[in-house]
């Protein structure tokens, strides 16, 4: 086939100009992304070899940075899997493929932050743009008989053709920019492979004339004893493994033997992933079978509350010849997941103990956590102890064994109250009868909490109930000191609430008096078996807009004195007054629950002409 030359696609191109010429600061970051390339490369072609022992190149696995001051560039050749006509396309001729947009979004102008987006939407390879005026790629795929050229200065276009003299797997050669000569010195290009490199598996060699010589540890740092590893080598490791920039906020490194024989070597974040929320996340866990690289890519190897753990997994009992679409099958892998899951907790439990340093990883990963709550699952109780919460009870994190202690004479319930800001919650009319008697209430903001509440249901027996339910009990609790002769009686009470809601009409399920509320005049609860109205919010945001609404009831203050005055406008000559004041009332009543009023106009105008009567 002849030489073609192919334009980038639009925003490839634009993703590109913002790799060459923004994120300039951090640039010999593209040693590490080309070397790993390589590296994955090898590995692939050592867990191919395994199934079809034809694809072996004969030699062994390698890794080879050469640079040439005369020529001004810079070649890093690996002997792995290789790549076909349709892979340079597909993987060098597309960025991240649906990944672009989400790429340039990404963006900030905090260019320490933008570096750390190398590597995680598929532009680790275009980093090398931003040392290279152009880059050519020779390389031909294992089983193959055909070699490709690819070129591309980067401008917009790039050009493949065959390649005459074809190579056994892949060589990146990067003519160096005019300002990039360090990167044609061994003593340079030494220090960056001992920074980011040092820990893979793969032989690093340097060729520097006739010398040659391997310059990283070239040993996998999970099989090592962790008594020779340092924090800054595990940090190293963590960060190559991830193309993250932060350092991990928790590592746990240890040997299993047992039924299953397996070492794994993990790592929390100190912050969160860009992609934890997306459903296409993969795990950030990478499996390895006696040192040979199976996958980086099943979904049950964590419960899905702890998927923000990253590592590697290393195991002498899986079949080398399992294919990836097996390993669900595969007898280790659910006995390694239980052991997993039981070691992260233990070690989460330990450092929870320490209540700042948990406050960090809780603000980072505390809302996927408590999705272990909402799955069934034999470690619910455990997870159950490592959440922590904001309450009423101060500007602290709490945990549900703290709440428990705290709970007053009487209190047989765990009360919480769900939306989407602690300060308005804090503020929220239907807390008033809870702080007069001294109850605690979880504040609840993240979207989990409203289903794991209604699955997770109890804590030390203790129901977790909602204060906007209609009936939660707390009259056994101690009420604070009321005047009886402050309230409505009975049958003016009783005629308040029907003439409500004669003026609502539908709007409301029901009208009734309650004891709740101490300083506002009114508020809504939910129906008891009704769904809350923070979740139906959640519902209508993904497109479910009405098959959940449902009216709420309005709960009265008796002792308010704006009620007793509605109660005597109803009762005498001035009943519309009475039927704009509940009107404008029950307005409020759904802005504080952060719903619109139905006519803002309407609403707008019958406030200005209350405010305006005398």
């Amino acid at each position: 086939m002849a030489k073609q030359s192919v334009a980038f696609k639009s925003d490839v191109a634009q993703v590109l100009d913002i790799v060459i010429h923004s994120l300039y600061s951090h640039r010999e970051i593209f040693l590490r992304e080309l070397v790993s390339n390589a590296s994955d490369a090898c590995d692939k072609l050592r867990y191919a070899v395994l199934t079809h022992p034809d694809l072996a190149r004969g030699a062994a696995f390698q890794i080879t940075l050469t640079p040439d001051k005369k020529a001004r560039t810079l070649t890093i050749s690996d002997n792995g899997i290789g790549m076909s006509r349709d892979d340079l396309i597909n993987h060098l001729g597309t960025i991240a493929r649906s990944g672009s947009a989400e790429f340039l979004k990404s963006l900030s102008s905090d260019k320490s932050k933008d570096m750390s987006l190398i590597g995680r939407f598929g532009v680790g390879f275009y980093s090398a743009f931003m040392a290279a005026d152009k880059v050519v790629v020779r390389t031909r795929k294992a089983g193959e008989t055909d070699g490709h050229i690819w070129e591309s200065d980067g401008a917009g276009a790039y050009t493949i053709d065959e390649d005459a003299s074809p190579v056994d797997g892949t060589e990146i050669t990067l003519h160096l920019k005019k300002d990039a000569d360090e990167f044609l010195e061994p003593i340079r290009i030494r220090h960056l492979v001992k920074t980011y490199s040092d820990h893979i598996s793969v032989p690093i060699v340097l060729k520097s004339g006739a010398e040659q010589e391997t310059i990283n540890a070239a040993s996998a740092l999970w099989r090592r004893n962790k008594s020779e590893i340092t924090d800054t080598q595990y940090k190293d490791f963590y960060q190559s493994l991830t193309h993250a920039f932060d350092a991990p906020w928790m590592t746990l490194h240890y040997a299993a033997e047992g039924a299953i024989d397996y070492t794994a070597l993990l790592f929390v974040p100190t912050k969160p992933p860009f992609d934890l929320f997306r459903p296409d996340r993969k795990s950030g866990l990478h499996l390895y079978a006696n040192k040979v690289f199976v996958t980086d890519d099943i979904p049950d190897l964590m419960p899905h509350g702890l998927r923000f753990v990253t590592g590697v997994i290393d195991t002498a009992d899986l079949p080398l010849n399992v294919s990836r679409e097996l390993l669900q099958s595969t007898p280790a892998l659910p006995k390694i997941k239980a052991g997993l899951t039981k070691k992260i907790l233990a070690a989460l439990k330990k450092r929870a103990e320490k209540a700042d340093d948990y406050a960090v990883f809780w603000e980072s990963f505390g809302a996927v956590l408590k999705e272990g709550l909402y799955e069934p699952s034999e470690y619910r109780a455990d997870i159950a102890g490592l959440c922590r919460f904001y309450s009423t009870a101060g500007d602290g994190l709490t945990s549900f064994a703290d709440y428990v202690g705290r709970m007053k004479d009487g209190q047989e319930n765990i009360y919480y109250i769900s939306g989407t800001d602690r300060a308005v919650l804090r503020a929220h009319p239907q807390l008033e009868g809870f702080a007069a008697r001294g109850v605690e209430v979880l504040l609840l903001t993240d979207p989990v909490d409203e289903f794991w509440v209604q699955t997770f249901g109890e804590y030390d027996k203790k129901k977790i109930v909602s204060v906007m339910h209609a009936k939660p009990d707390i009259d056994k609790i101690k009420p604070p000191a009321q005047d009886a002769a402050e309230s409505l009686d009975k049958k003016a009470l009783d005629d308040l609430c029907a003439r409500i809601k004669e003026t609502l009409g539908d709007s409301v399920a029901a009208v009734r008096p309650t004891d709740r509320l101490t300083k506002s005049p009114l508020a809504l609860v939910t129906p008891e078996g009704n769904m809350s109205l923070n979740l139906e919010r959640l519902m209508r945001a993904h497109g479910q807009q009405t098959a959940f609404s449902s009216p709420r009831v309005l709960e009265v203050n008796p002792r308010h004195p704006l009620m007793r005055k509605v109660s005597g406008w109803f009762a005498g000559a001035d009943k519309a007054r009475a039927a704009d004041v509940v009107a404008v009332l029950y307005g409020q009543a759904l802005i504080i629950e952060g719903e619109p009023v139905k006519n803002p106009a309407e609403f707008g105008e019958k406030l200005a002409a209350l405010l305006m009567r005398e």
